[in-house]
């Protein structure tokens, strides 16, 4: 899975999706330093993981 947080990279069909919503999310947790995983099984699904610091200091 090494492009799945790459803007437009998608396993869809052409016009089923943008490809831009992993992105878009790894984007979002870096901006608020925290991290994002995936981990996906043929066969059994995909997991997700994001974690966001509780603290919210602005720098």
């Amino acid at each position: 899975l090494p492009h799945v947080f790459e803007p437009f990279f998608s396993t869809k069909k052409d016009g089923e999706g943008t490809g831009l919503g992993l992105a878009l999310a790894a984007k979002f947790v870096d901006n608020h330093r925290g991290s994002i995983d995936i981990k996906s099984k043929v066969g059994e699904g995909t997991e997700v993981t994001i974690r966001l610091p509780l603290s919210s200091t602005v720098r």
